[in-house]
């Protein structure tokens, strides 16, 4: 057992008592205690809590956003026309009227609390929920395949999550790099003789979708090499890179819960709040730590919220050995430092990070849609194409969710220049998969085949992605 899970466990129980004191408004923002739990059918009253999600009709989507961000509620990657979503508690109700919002209930749903027995037990599962893999089946995952395929797969170790790097547990920090090797492919160089194509999931722990959205992307391409010839064709010309869990220890924290997944969005480092009991959630965002625009819109520095942007920007040891591993594979080809300032239309590479679950394809700049990049007419129209390929709305986050500073997205194109999206993975149609944690069934049923052809076109222009057009061919199967 790490003493890191056994102290917040520990926490946790002792806040348990407290639940029914007043707490101030800011602190009943977030939705979630510290995370180390049973199932909810093995909890007693004082293990669990009840999680609502609220709906928030406003008047300028914009501004509220930021005046919820800034009082520390946990904002939901969703929004409908005018509508934004919160989670949060019984009595975050109050403290939004007491905002001026006029939130209802969308769902009501009860979350076991820390529970120290199952804490060390679920960091060395496979499975949880029905199907959805553990950080550790994720780097066996990885390590199988590239033990199957050594001609087609290698797996790079970049780092180490924050309780591995502090002797608490944890896991290593894994990606995979995917091609028909020759000579010099997968070396950790920016000067590679191929294209390449990243993608990464689950930076939030709790949108478990996007983690086996990766999982199926690296057995299509290992698994279909040299029967499909798409998929043949791409593996010959471009270095895909994959790394499937870019939050180990906060997806430790969601599988502590077994059939009853807990909606830990952060990391596990606790060093800047670990007391957040029923308040809130411990943990830094890792996509508001990104050292670009950092401490901008979209962002909050209490510690407790689901949005807490870090003591400073590149803080979190999983930010800062993702930047390196980016930084390793990909040129510096923006040159200038202004948010105007272009990178070179025949620069190659692109990226995509999925989050969930708002059905919406996002590109930089994330921090403030009232401020274009210099490559914004090629950016958009490549993130037209892929949501013409998925069915959802494209655009810069301000403009159809909401701004947020500090992302993955935006510190790729910020600092390197590369072609970079996130795809907010979500029910578009109706089928009864939306939120964080649809069924199982919804992955091979439902997401898969809406998000693979979406892959596909994506790293079939990682050798352009400015030379994109609005016209540019989008894969439907």
């Amino acid at each position: 057992m790490s003493r890191k899970l056994v102290a917040l466990a520990a926490g946790a129980t002792a806040m348990a008592a407290a639940a029914v004191l007043p707490v101030a408004p800011s602190a009943l923002a977030g939705a979630n205690a510290p995370h180390s739990a049973v199932g909810h059918s093995a909890v007693r009253h004082s293990e669990q809590r009840t999680v609502i999600v609220y709906r928030v009709p406003t008047r300028h989507p914009q501004e509220d956003a930021q005046k919820l961000a800034k009082a520390g509620y946990d904002l939901l990657e969703r929004r409908q026309g005018n509508n934004l979503f919160v989670l949060g508690g019984p009595d975050t109700a109050a403290g939004l009227r007491r905002l001026g919002f006029r939130p209802t209930v969308v769902s009501t749903t009860v979350k076991p609390l820390p529970h120290p027995a199952k804490a060390a037990a679920a960091a060395q599962s496979d499975t949880y929920y029905g199907g959805y893999h553990t950080p550790e089946a994720h780097n066996a995952h990885l390590d199988q395949v590239a033990a199957q395929h050594p001609d087609l797969a290698s797996v790079v170790t970049y780092g180490q999550s924050w309780l591995k790097q502090h002797g608490s547990g944890g896991h290593d920090l894994k990606a995979i790099c995917l091609t028909k090797r020759q000579n010099g492919d997968c070396a950790l160089n920016p000067g590679s003789a191929k294209p390449r194509f990243f993608l990464m999931s689950q930076i939030h722990a709790r949108e478990i979708t996007t983690g086996e959205i990766s999982w199926r992307w690296i057995d299509e391409l290992t698994q279909k090499y040299g029967s499909d010839p798409e998929i043949t064709k791409l593996m010959d010309t471009t270095e895909m890179w994959v790394v499937p869990i870019a939050n180990p220890d906060g997806v430790d924290i969601v599988a502590q819960g077994g059939d009853n997944p807990i909606w830990q969005r952060k990391n596990a480092d606790d060093s800047n709040g670990g007391s957040c009991g029923l308040s809130g959630q411990i943990g830094v965002d890792l996509n508001r730590n990104a050292g670009t625009h950092w401490g901008g819109l979209g962002t909050s520095d209490q510690p407790c919220s689901e949005i807490y942007l870090g003591p400073a920007a590149d803080s979190e040891v999983e930010n800062s050995a993702l930047e390196g591993l980016f930084r390793q594979l990909y040129p510096a080809v923006r040159t200038g430092t202004g948010d105007g300032d272009p990178a070179p239309l025949d620069a190659r590479g692109d990226m995509i990070t999925l989050h969930s679950d708002a059905s919406m394809v996002l590109f930089p700049w994330a921090s403030d849609h009232t401020v274009h990049t210099g490559n914004d007419a090629q950016l958009r129209a490549m993130a037209g194409q892929l949501g013409s390929i998925t069915g959802y709305q494209s655009g810069q986050a301000g403009e159809i969710l909401y701004d947020a500073s500090g992302g993955t997205d935006d510190w790729t194109y910020d600092k390197l220049g590369l072609a970079s999206f996130t795809i907010e993975v979500g029910d578009s149609d109706g089928r009864g998969c939306d939120g964080f944690t649809p069924a199982y069934s919804c992955q091979d049923g439902y997401f898969w085949p809406k998000l693979e052809p979406a892959l596909r076109y994506a790293a079939q222009h990682a050798a352009a992605p400015y030379q994109t057009s609005a016209n540019s061919t989008g894969h439907r199967r």
